[in-house]
Parts: structure tokens; sequence; C-alpha cells
């Protein structure tokens, strides 16, 4: 159950957000309602990075453990990102979902997956035998299915650039180009409770302080005053699309039932709200947080990771999945392949390369890959440790949930 809210702001205090992608922007337009809210982030554009570069994809619930944070907000977040498009004029539309079973060994991974999303109240869910799947996706196959009609796909930055005006609208501000080097906290009388200063020198005092950091979350966390766990580890994931002559072979989103040791979801196909279908992603380490071709190298980044005694030991437990991950990435034919073999039409020679995304995965000191929403909190500083997949399909929900927060950090 989400708290109730612990008392309303004051408008006169100034609440500042760390993060113009879809979850800071979410959290501002929510604290924008009774306080002024300042919105802060080193791009020259919101949904920069996590945000824009994703799948496109509205989850409707069926992996997240019920009663977890992602089941939840999950729910929610796509309910009030459904009613939140149709208000706006944006494009939401409901292609639906395939997980599809390809043999036996898959079957009860997949049952698994009908009992969480039965728990998690997933509308419209139905068991297809095999015979069956395609009159859902005609050139699919398997063994059996689970078909989600409600899950959906939309154009996420477009969904940030209109929660960037809602905060606007309400007074707030959305200020570009400001890359936090410096936080202090404590400040005392006039002085104000948190500083945040610039690259540039620039400053800007606030009462809270809410980071929604993403690919910085642990680094802007840990400025804050916060422990160094978890740290982020980036994934890139890849994506290649099929040829315009091929889209006909998906009509919505084809997936693989997932690796439950994993929080990664497999290549899959994904109509997208432009026409095009992509295959991926993968996931492969990425040698720089924004990283978005394997060339990019940034050594800060990568001694970060690897110094990190969790990393280490989740590379030493994982090290064969990372191996595979990596053949898919520099094989356009083995990275189709474990694609084709849920439908089985498909060729290397069907797909252009696309573009790619980083994936901000916290990491905890024990190895683990930190699977649901964390929070911390620091005086008058809430911090997102780790905001992963559904938080894009989870924002519009995300957003009250950590304002709560942040009214209950009042001293």
């Amino acid at each position: 159950m989400l708290p109730a809210a612990a008392g309303p702001l004051t408008v006169a205090e100034r609440i500042g957000v760390i993060g113009a992608g879809i979850v800071g922007l979410a959290v501002a337009r929510e604290l924008a309602r009774s306080a002024d809210v300042v919105v802060v982030d080193k791009e020259d554009e919101v949904a920069r990075h996590q945000t824009g570069h994703n799948s496109g994809v509205a989850h409707a619930g069926l992996y997240y453990p019920p009663g977890s944070l992602k089941a939840e907000l999950c729910r929610r977040g796509r309910e009030a990102l459904s009613a939140y498009c149709r208000e706006r004029g944006l494009p939401y539309v409901e292609c639906g979902k395939l997980l599809i079973a390809r043999d036996e060994r898959e079957v009860p991974g997949l049952r698994e997956i009908e009992r969480r999303a039965q728990a998690n109240r997933v509308p419209g869910l139905r068991w297809v035998e095999g015979p069956d799947i395609a009159s859902v996706e005609p050139y699919a196959s398997g063994l059996a299915a689970l078909h989600s009609p409600k899950t959906a796909i939309v154009d996420f930055p477009a969904v940030a650039r209109a929660l960037a005006d809602d905060v606007r609208a309400a007074g707030g501000e959305v200020r570009l180009g400001f890359e936090v080097t410096g936080i202090r906290t404590g400040g005392s009388g006039p002085a104000p409770a948190v500083l945040l200063r610039a690259a540039d020198g620039t400053e800007l005092g606030v009462d809270r302080l809410v980071v929604c950091a993403g690919l910085q979350s642990d680094r802007m966390s840990r400025l804050a005053g916060d422990e160094p766990g978890p740290t982020i580890v980036p994934f890139r994931g890849e994506y290649y699309r099929l040829r315009a002559d091929r889209t006909h072979l998906v009509r919505g989103m084809i997936y693989p039932v997932p690796d439950p040791r994993y929080p990664f979801l497999g290549v899959h196909l994904t109509r997208t709200v432009g026409g095009d279908v992509e295959v991926g992603p993968n996931a492969v380490l990425a040698l720089a947080r924004e990283g978005y071709d394997a060339g990019t190298v940034n050594a800060r980044d990568l001694w970060e990771t690897v110094r990190w005694r969790g990393f280490r030991r989740l590379a030493r437990r994982h090290w064969r999945a990372g191996v595979r991950e990596l053949h898919g990435s520099l094989s356009r034919r083995a990275f189709v392949a474990s694609a084709a073999t849920y439908v089985p039409g498909l060729t290397a020679a069907d797909v252009e390369r696309a573009g790619a995304g980083v994936r901000a995965q916290a990491v905890d000191v024990d190895g683990s890959m930190v699977d649901d929403f964390r929070i911390h909190h620091l005086g008058p500083v809430v911090a997102v440790r780790n905001a992963p997949s559904p938080a894009a399909t989870s924002a519009l929900a995300i957003g009250p949930y950590i304002a709560e927060r942040v009214t209950a950090s009042r001293s």
C-alpha cells in the first residue's frame, strides 16, 4: 500500500529536483501543485538519456512480485499514463504483448508470470496454447504463450516534454544546462537547507531536494551525503529494426520468457508508435554511463564500475551470460537468432542497425542487481537510488509517491 501524505507543503518552500527525465519531471509536476519547484539537468533538453532511449512500452505489470513497489506503481502508473496521453493528445496504442514459452522448460516460468500477473490484476490476460499463437501473431510460434492485450506503446520523450510544460505552467522552472557538481546540506537561519553548485560555479539554494538522476543517481546521492551503494553499473541495450518490407512479421510485441536471474527481459520485438518494429535490446556492459555505442569509453565511469566490489562479485557470478551477450553484440546473426526462435521466419537480412540505450542498473555490494525501486531519505534530501523498468510506465504514480516522502521530510 502507498502511504498517506504526511501533510501539505507550503508554497513558500522551494523544492529542487535533479534530473529532467520522465521520473524527475513527474515528481516535479506533482510537487508544483503546492510548492515552488525548480528542475535542473546538465543536458540542453529533457529526456536525453534513459527516457529517450527505450522501447517505448507501457508495461501492464506482468513480471513483478505482487506487493512490490514495482507492481503497485506500475499498475497505478499505467492507468494514469493512459489517461494523461488521452488528455494531452499523445499516442498511446494498446497493440498488446505476446509472451512465448518456446519449449517445456520455459512453461513453468510462463506459469509463474501468469500467477504474478493475475495477482497484479493485469487486465485482459489470457493463456494461449501453441496452435492458437498465430491468431495473435501470425508469424510467431511456440509451445504456449500469455497474451496481454492492454500492454501499450507510447512516445516517452513526448510525455516528458508535456510534463515539463506542466511544471512551467504551474509556475515552476526547468533549468537546463545546469550540471550539478556539488551539494551542501545543513544550512541554518536564512541559509538554504540545500545548496547546489553547478560546473560553471552557479549556485542554487532550495529547501528540499529530490535526486532523480538516473545514470548519475549514485553520484548525486553521494554528493548529498548518502552511502556508497548501490552503485550504478551501466548496461548498453542495442537495437536492430526490421526493414520496412518486413514489419508485417510483427503486429504488436513478441517477448520471450525472461531468465529470472536477471532484471532484463531478453531480446524481443516491439512495434513503435512511429510504425517501426524494433528488435532488442540485449544487455552488454557499457564502458561509459552515456556510452550509446561500443566505441565510447569514459575512464572515470569504467574505473568506478570495476572498483565496485559489487560489480566484481556480479561478474564472477554471471560471466558466462556476459560472454553470450557480447557475442550477440558482435554478431548480427547471433543477435537475430535469439529472436528467430519465436519468429521463425526472421533472418539477419531482415534487420538493420538502430539505436541503443543505457540502463542504469543499481548493484549492491554483495553483487546482486537491485530489482525493485529503492529510495533513500537523507534529511532534506530524497534520493531515488534505483528506478528501473517499468519506471517510465510508472512515472505518474512515482510522482505522488515521492512527493509524499518529500512532505514527510519536513523538519
